[in-house]
């Protein structure tokens, strides 16, 4: 006990910057021991310098709102963003866009010559001329039954051929919009035109190249007037972040500026690469500033009662690192300490949350607890 009583002396003394000599003083002073070990029980007697370095306050429950620190994306909206595929094989014969360019809806993006729209230009010919040509037949087939000399079967005939060629014509005009969207006529010329306002976020072709799969993207046209902030939300989190939760939003791009929005969105699935829960706040985007793909933190706010039953704050300077774990030094009668095991919740940089170990109302070593921890 001794030979522990000058250790702690000596520690004592270098944290308060004592010579040597002032430290043999102190040392010859201080008669008491400083501290006596009684089982996992740490007491200090009376007398004993750690009386004066060791502060020992009550904490209280967690009252005060929780802060979650979330890594997030920047993402465009799915709504607004169209993949711009060719229905048709063919080449492409003009490209009106760049990569980034800025397109209205409307607007003609490529045109693709294609042989396989230059026949189905051919079959809405022919299905115009069969149409015509059995509009007139019906017309003098009921012509003559007026006048007497029709039979009612040659009747049924001209309306039977009729009918037939009025679907086969609106079947032609029918694939003749989706094929070319009601653009250009000239046979044989697709012409890809913008669904939207927005952006070429992607582009896949250049001019004089051919186009085989018609499943292949072409280009993505992308409206990011409006954006969201993808949080994600750690698995042992989930539930704490509801929508309409408010949310500070830094940029990577923009340090030392906030944005602030709400919870839109929240998946109701767990992310299965990265267990996690994606939340999603909405922003308007005049400009486009924020630019899908940019890194972002978002900050959230909830409410203590949403986590752990009991749950206390306790200062960062409370805490012990003992063996791999993380313990405080609770006070369990007047200079009577004991180690205490604790499992912390979300952090700051001056207090944790401590989510089992601790209870409103314990007294804890907030400063000074180095000098227990052995």
């Amino acid at each position: 006990m001794h030979a522990l009583h000058k250790v702690g002396v000596a520690l004592l003394c270098a944290l308060a910057g004592l010579s040597a000599t002032s430290c043999k003083r102190v040392e010859a002073q201080s008669a008491a021991p400083m501290l006596v070990h009684d089982g996992a029980l740490i007491e200090i007697p009376a007398g004993s310098p750690l009386r004066t370095h060791l502060v020992v306050q009550t904490i209280g429950g967690d009252t005060g709102g929780r802060r979650l620190d979330l890594p997030a994306i920047v993402e465009a909206d799915p709504a607004r963003v169209a993949n711009i595929l060719a229905p048709l094989t063919g080449r492409v014969t003009a490209l009106n866009v760049a990569l980034g360019d800025r397109v209205h809806r409307g607007q003609v993006l490529a045109v693709i010559a294609s042989g396989d729209l230059a026949q189905a230009n051919s079959d809405l010919q022919k299905a115009d001329d069969a149409f015509a040509t059995a509009d007139k037949a019906l017309t003098r087939a009921r012509g003559v039954q007026q006048a007497g000399g029709a039979a009612t079967k040659d009747i049924e005939a001209a309306e039977s051929a009729y009918n037939q060629a009025k679907s086969e014509r609106e079947r032609a005009h029918m694939r003749m919009e989706a094929l070319n969207g009601g653009g250009a006529h000239a046979a044989g010329q697709l012409v890809l035109t913008a669904p939207r306002d927005g952006v070429i976020t992607t582009l896949a072709i250049s001019r004089g190249a051919q186009v085989g799969d018609p499943t292949a993207v072409l280009m993505t046209v992308t409206n990011i007037e409006r954006v969201y902030i993808t949080a994600n939300v750690p698995e042992d989190e989930v539930g704490l972040i509801a929508r309409g939760t408010p949310a500070d939003i830094q940029l990577t791009a923009y340090p030392g500026q906030t944005l602030h929005g709400a919870v839109s969105e929240v998946n109701a699935v767990i992310e299965p690469d990265t267990h996690r829960q994606k939340v999603r706040i909405a922003l308007d985007n005049p400009g486009g500033r924020l630019m899908p793909n940019m890194y972002a933190t978002a900050t959230f706010t909830t409410p203590a009662s949403s986590g752990a039953s009991g749950a206390v704050s306790a200062p960062q300077s409370a805490l012990l690192m003992n063996n791999d774990s993380i313990t405080v030094m609770v006070e369990v009668r007047p200079w009577v300490f004991e180690r205490r095991k604790v499992k912390l919740g979300d952090e700051t940089d001056a207090a944790a949350r401590v989510l089992n170990g601790l209870a409103p109302g314990d007294r804890i070593v907030i400063r000074g607890g180095v000098l227990l921890n052995d």
